[in-house]
């Protein structure tokens, strides 16, 4: 599914690197999209103030600040609220994917994701955030 019309900035939190790479491909795979990858919640929140970001992607079990949390943060920070985030995530349950949302996500996906699920919902994030 290439749209080489989709652009934008996503910041991709994942402690695997191995699945970071894989988000990263998969994104960088629809067009003119920039990814800056963070291995961690804190990491996250640190690189959120360097750029404007459109979309972030998160995991939800992640070392120090998990992916609800982040979730929490950032929509709860006036700065950063209108970022839609989606999150990828080996936590299955319905309750978990009802928290997900709750907190602000706008899509939870389970691991293992296939790629054009992946990027029909970061291109209807990026259009939603009027990219």
């Amino acid at each position: 599914m290439e749209d080489k019309g989709v652009t934008g900035s996503i910041l991709i939190v994942e402690d695997s690197a191995t699945t970071r790479a894989l988000i990263r491909a998969v994104i960088e795979e629809m067009g003119d999209l920039s990814t800056t990858e963070a291995a961690s919640g804190f990491e996250a929140l640190k690189l959120l103030p360097t750029q404007d970001f459109n979309l972030i992607v998160t995991d939800v079990n992640m070392p120090d600040i998990n992916g609800l949390e982040l979730i929490s943060f950032v929509k709860n920070n006036p700065r950063y609220s209108h970022i839609p985030l989606i999150i990828v995530s080996t936590e299955r349950s319905e309750e978990d994917r009802k928290r997900g949302v709750a907190l602000g996500a706008m899509a939870y996906i389970t691991k293992p994701f296939r790629a054009q699920e992946l990027q029909e919902v970061v291109k209807k994030a990026l259009h939603h955030e009027g990219l």
